[in-house]
């Protein structure tokens, strides 16, 4: 029985360390795709010649089918900026003063004054700014062609160094008409862009609030 709890415990904790191990995304699924099934070429095989591989002599190598690779050279710089600036004054004063009164009781009031003055003054500023760049290369893979031609691209890179990992990830939707002769595009040209820059390991978990103290931080009214 202790055997069999260690091993369920194992097990567990090699299905939580390897759930960590891989950042969420949110790009377009699945990242990669295998090409189709075409239809069958009228001609036979040569030694040079493949049937199911082949292209017009006159087409470039453009990407237009599923499981086509093509190459985003990712050149985002985006930076953004706000200022406010928010002023009111008000000043007021009031006076008073008792005349003097003949033959009148209460002539102990006679002669007194009373002033007042109230001044409120607001100044508020406030100031956001924001910058990122992000800048590299990295090849995709045509997951869908849609109705209308536009290619629908997805991919991943990963680099691990020592006992971290960094994930690139990207997809979108690509106009063939903007893809270059060297089929490579610029990540400007992507529509419905979503790029991640993710990390695991102990530099990334380090970088993470602890749930802990998340939770008192949302608790805590001050």
């Amino acid at each position: 029985m202790n055997a069999r709890i260690l091993a369920a415990l194992a097990a567990l904790v090699a299905a939580l360390a390897g759930c960590q191990s891989v950042p969420p995304t949110n790009v377009h699924q699945p990242m990669s795709a295998r090409p189709a099934l075409r239809a069958a070429n009228p001609y036979a095989n040569g030694a040079i010649f493949n049937a199911g591989a082949t292209r017009p002599l006159f087409e470039d190598r453009r990407a237009r089918y599923v499981g086509d690779t093509l190459t985003v050279s990712i050149t985002e710089n985006t930076s953004a900026s706000s200022s406010s600036n928010s002023s009111a004054n008000r000043t007021s004063s009031i006076s008073a003063s008792v005349p003097t009164i003949s033959g009148l009781p209460g002539k102990n009031f006679q002669g007194m004054g009373l002033a007042a003055e109230s001044a409120n003054d607001f100044s508020g500023q406030g100031a956001a700014a924001a910058k990122n760049v992000f800048t590299g290369t990295m090849t995709v893979t045509v997951v869908e062609v849609l109705e209308n031609g536009n290619l629908l691209v997805s991919g991943e890179k990963q680099v691990a160094i020592g006992h971290n990992q960094e994930f690139v990830r990207l997809s979108g939707v690509v106009n063939p008409s903007y893809i270059a002769a060297d089929n490579t595009i610029a990540s400007s040209r992507v529509a419905d862009a979503r790029i991640e820059h993710k990390g695991s390991g102990y530099i990334s978990e380090a970088q993470v609030m602890g749930w802990l103290a998340r939770f008192f931080l949302t608790v805590m009214p001050f």
